[in-house]
């Protein structure tokens, strides 16, 4: 069973109101990369390639088509006896944008990363709402201990 969108807020702590959705909370935009180095995925390791921190002028990212990866602003928390998914808002799909994500186990805590397809350029603001968080109660044995635990909270 998917959890509300106060369930959600209480566990991630530190967001504003207007993030709170009915089934999930929205989470925002801290920063936007390009790749520019090839990255590297193995039967027993990974290698993410380089990357450069794009510049935002007055607060606004302007970008052309491509693919970059964003940091989402907001720390998440994903409690025990749950699984967090993360999908896109409609305004990204209403202007040609796709946000693909992956699964977060029990366990993880960061500021998570996504990838953010560019099919028509766009511009977002820093802080804009990119995506909804939403929980679902799930079966487990132990917690996420990845490489990316507590990514991008230093």
């Amino acid at each position: 069973m998917f959890k509300s969108g106060a369930f959600v807020a209480d566990r991630l702590g530190d967001v504003r109101e207007a993030q709170v959705q009915p089934n999930g909370v929205d989470l925002t935009l801290g920063a936007v990369y390009e790749q520019i180095e090839p990255g590297r995925i193995e039967q027993g390791g990974k290698t993410v390639g380089e990357r450069r921190e794009l510049d935002a002028e007055d607060g606004v990212y302007s970008l052309e088509r491509g693919g970059y990866v964003v940091e989402y602003a907001d720390r998440v928390v994903i409690p025990e006896g749950h699984v967090g998914f993360l999908y896109p808002r409609s305004s990204l799909l209403r202007n040609s944008c796709m946000l693909d994500t992956a699964v977060w186990d029990a366990g993880y805590e960061g500021r998570g990363e996504g990838l953010l397809e560019v099919h028509h350029p766009i511009e977002l603001a820093e802080g804009a709402r990119i995506a909804q968080l939403v929980l679902a109660e799930a079966a487990h044995e132990g917690t996420y201990e990845g490489s990316y635990q507590r990514e991008n909270l230093d």
